[in-house]
This record gives structure tokens, C-alpha cells and sequence, in this order.
């Protein structure tokens, strides 16, 4: 078997662990929030979207410095520092006694992120590239499988044994990521010493079309804002909606996991039918199908109808980010895909800052419903920003 189809199963093993170990607690973190003592709404609110913001404000800073860092001691590296540096950082924020610890906590976590993003780098750097979407797409239901089963399992957990034995449960699989990492992945680089690096500007110049690498970067960030502006919010509104349900953690981690079913069908299958009838036909298509569902959202009355668009959504969301990583794969040479993605890695990050902030704040002074209505908002300019990228380079 080649190496690239080797790496491809080993780390689609480490992503799916990883996925389960991050979706397992990101749902049920504004009800720890609320354990650790923050009872008003507002202020609950508000400090889940810090939480959630903590790691990602972090992450965005550093991620340049761990893309540089990639090149030269590899990728490979970069895994196994997230992968174990993440599993001790979640095992301390299942011992924290107050929310102020946790917020230091999930913004130290910010250093050690990065596994799947490294992950998709790695891949990428590796696979042909007339099969890089379907190797994509394929490597995006690991993440996929384990966003399906991480809610589930977190959900039953929070509510029979507590929210802390969730944080543990989360540390163990990062423990499990690190050493599938170590043991299967093979990677095979070329050393890139730090004088022979190109500068930003550099490697900017080497590009047939910078403006939509530029856009293609904005549309990373408009996919992870629109997911995250969300998360602060989703086990809060699910409250609001079904005020009379007991296990609440339960049905907001199946409400959580339904996109995940729906994009690990169509992940791989519009991975393929991009390679063949064109990846930018694909991304527009699921931008526009995303702003429609979110809209809808806005008007939901029952926690089944939210669980029902929120599954649909699934299959745009199964299409998004592969088509991204493959488009920036296809514009940019080999020499400096490296650095492309890192970038693209920064501007993740940054969505990941910037939602849970917009949501909990538009939550906080508007209401629930209003987060998705901006949030179909943003996405339709993007759509937009995106097709008009396109049309100037045809």
C-alpha cells in the first residue's frame, strides 16, 4: 500500500479520537459554567462565550508560529504536541473549582490545539493532487465520527456520573490520539531550514491568485463563526425550548451530534463530485444551502424541528471544509502549501474567537434566535464574496 493511503487510515484514526474527545465536552460547557457558580443569564451568556472563545484567541496567536515550526521539525511533531499537551490540559479543567480557573485553563489549551488542522496538512501535502478532495473528504469523517458519538457519549455521562467525569473521559481519548499518532503515522518530510523560509510576502508572490486564497481564507473563517457563534448558545436555547425536560445534557448532545451523521454521508461523496465537476461549484452551493438552514433556525418552536435543520445542516457542513482545504491545495505549489495552510489554520481560529463572542453577545442583548439570524447573515456575504472571487479569475 502507498505511504500517502497508510497515513491517510492512521490519521483518520487520530481525528476521529480527537473529534470525540472535543465534541464530548464543547456542548455541556456553558452547564459547568453554570456549576461553577454563574447563575444569571447574561452573565452566563457571556462567560460561555469567553470559555469557548479562550482557546481559539490563543490558538489564532500561536498558529503561525506552529505552521513555521511544522515546516521545519515537521508535522508529525506538531501532532503529538497537541495531542498530549491537550489531554493534561483537559484533565486540569475537570479539577477546576471556579470559572476563572477555567478560562485560564481553556486558554492555555490554545498552545496545544491543532491536532486536526496538522492533521489535514499533513494529508494534503501528501495525497495526488487529482484526489485530493475525495482524500479530504475522506479524512473529515474521522473528525465527523467522532462529533457523532462525542455529544452521545458525553451527554449520558453528564447526566449519570457529572459534567467533571466528562473532562476526564475527554483527557483519556486525547491519550489515545497521542499514541496512535506515535505508533502509525509515518511521515516522510523534507527538512526546510529557517534561513530558506519564504517571507510572507514571499510566498504571497508565488501565488497565481492571491485574492482568492485572501477569500478563500475569509470563507474559513466565516465556516468556524458560524458553527461556534452557536455552541455558547445551543444547550441554553434547547433549554428555553423544552423548559419541562429533565436530561437536558442528554438531548442537547444528540441535537449537537445530528449535523455529524449528515456530513459523514456527503463529506466524502461532494469530496468526489467536486473532483470531478468542480470544487468551487460545491463550496458556493453549501455556503448558500447553510444560509438558508440558518436561517430557518431563527424560527423553531420544538427542539425535534431544531434537531431537523440542524441534521440537514450536516450536509452542507460535510462539504465546507474540504472544499477549502482543497481549493487552497489546488491554488498554491508545493513549496509553499505548508505555510498556506498554517495561515488558513489562523484565520480557523480566528472564527472560532469571533463566533462564540458574536453569539453570546447577540444572545445576551437580543435573544437566542437573533444569533441565527446574524449568522445567516455573514454567511450570505461570504457566499456572495466568494462567487465574485471566482468569477475574476475565469
Amino acid at each position: 500500500m502507498e505511504s500517502w493511503k497508510i497515513n491517510l487510515i492512521s490519521v483518520w484514526f487520530g481525528c476521529f479520537f480527537t473529534g470525540l474527545a472535543m465534541s464530548q465536552i464543547l456542548p455541556f460547557l456553558p452547564l459547568y459554567v453554570e456549576q461553577l457558580g454563574v447563575h444569571n443569564h447574561e452573565s452566563l451568556s457571556l462567560w460561555s462565550g469567553l470559555v469557548f472563545s479562550a482557546t481559539f484567541m490563543v490558538s489564532a496567536l500561536v498558529a503561525p508560529l506552529w505552521g513555521s515550526l511544522a515546516d521545519r521539525k515537521g508535522r508529525k511533531l506538531m501532532l503529538l504536541r497537541a495531542s498530549l499537551g491537550m489531554g493534561v490540559v483537559i484533565a486540569l479543567q475537570g479539577l477546576a473549582t471556579n470559572v476563572w480557573q477555567l478560562f485560564a485553563l481553556r486558554a492555555l489549551m490554545g498552545l496545544t490545539s491543532g491536532y486536526i488542522p496538522n492533521a489535514m496538512a499533513l494529508v494534503a501535502s501528501q495525497v495526488p493532487r487529482e484526489k485530493s478532495g475525495w482524500a479530504l473528504g475522506t479524512l473529515s469523517t474521522g473528525q465527523i465520527c467522532g462529533v457523532i458519538a462525542g455529544p452521545l457519549l458525553g451527554g449520558l455521562m453528564a447526566d449519570h456520573l457529572g459534567l467533571r467525569t466528562v473532562f476526564f473521559s475527554t483527557a483519556t481519548m486525547m491519550f489515545v490520539s497521542f499514541f496512535v499518532t506515535l505508533f502509525l503515522i509515518k511521515e516522510h518530510r523534507v527538512v526546510v531550514r529557517k534561513e530558506d523560509q519564504l517571507s510572507g510576502k514571499e510566498v504571497f508572490r508565488s501565488l497565481p491568485y492571491p485574492t482568492l486564497i485572501i477569500a478563500l481564507f475569509v470563507t474559513t473563517l466565516m465556516i468556524q463563526l458560524a458553527n461556534a457563534s452557536i455552541s455558547p448558545i445551543l444547550t441554553l436555547f434547547i433549554r428555553q425550548l423544552a423548559a419541562d425536560t429533565n436530561n437536558i445534557a442528554f438531548v442537547s448532545g444528540m441535537i449537537a451530534a445530528v449535523p455529524g451523521i449528515a456530513a459523514l454521508i456527503s463529506a466524502p461523496r461532494l469530496g468526489g463530485l467536486g473532483d470531478r465537476i468542480g470544487t468551487g461549484r460545491i463550496l458556493i452551493f453549501a455556503l448558500g444551502f447553510t444560509v438558508v438552514l440558518f436561517a430557518m433556525m431563527a424560527w423553531v418552536r420544538s427542539p425535534l424541528q431544531l434537531g431537523m435543520l440542524r441534521f440537514m445542516l450536516g450536509f452542507a457542513d460535510g462539504a465546507l471544509m474540504p472544499a477549502v482545504q482543497t481549493l487552497l491545495l489546488k491554488y498554491s505549489s508545493d513549496r509553499v502549501t505548508g505555510r498556506i495552510f498554517g495561515y488558513n489554520q489562523s484565520f480557523m481560529y480566528l472564527g472560532n474567537v469571533i463566533g462564540p463572542m458574536l453569539g453570546s453577545s447577540v444572545s445576551a442583548v437580543l435573544g437566542f434566535r437573533w444569533v441565527f439570524v446574524f449568522t445567516a447573515v455573514l454567511v450570505l456575504i461570504n457566499m456572495l464574496q466568494i462567487r465574485h472571487a471566482f468569477k475574476k479569475i475565469r
